[in-house]
């Protein structure tokens, strides 16, 4: 009976470490897509460069865009807590240049909870599989 009891501790617990994982790489993901957003902010950035007085296509929500005359180079950008400031061309990418580096920190953090959690998980089962025997 105590076998069995002990067995279903370590399920539970190899259960909870893979919850665990798996709302990680959940998270590794979420991460991974805003990088992508934000490069390809910066990308689409370099398209307005000398672009003034050039008509573009301007987002309004969820696949819709107007069409647009660029009367400026000049942006307004949330700078956090809904201020907005106006910021020129290479001072906005400095800006989102600095979001990338800080999701790149978060992705290494998440990385590396991760491999510990892989490695707590794997010591347990290994340790189960060595106590069974």
């Amino acid at each position: 009976m105590e076998i069995d009891k002990k067995q279903q501790e370590l399920m539970l617990k190899l259960s909870m470490f893979e919850q665990q994982m798996q709302q990680l790489q959940q998270q590794l993901q979420a991460v991974e897509q805003a990088v992508v957003e934000m490069n390809s902010l910066n990308l689409g950035l370099d398209e307005l460069v000398g672009s003034k007085d050039k008509e573009i296509l301007a987002p309004i929500g969820r696949g819709i865009f107007a069409k647009a005359k660029l009367v400026s180079e000049d942006l307004i950008v949330d700078v956090g807590s809904k201020n907005f400031v106006k910021k020129n061309i290479p001072d906005t990418k400095k800006v989102i240049n600095d979001q990338i580096k800080k999701l790149q920190d978060v992705k290494k953090g998440l990385q590396d909870k991760l491999e510990q959690i892989g490695g707590e998980f794997t010591k347990m089962y290994m340790d189960s599989q060595g106590q069974s025997k």
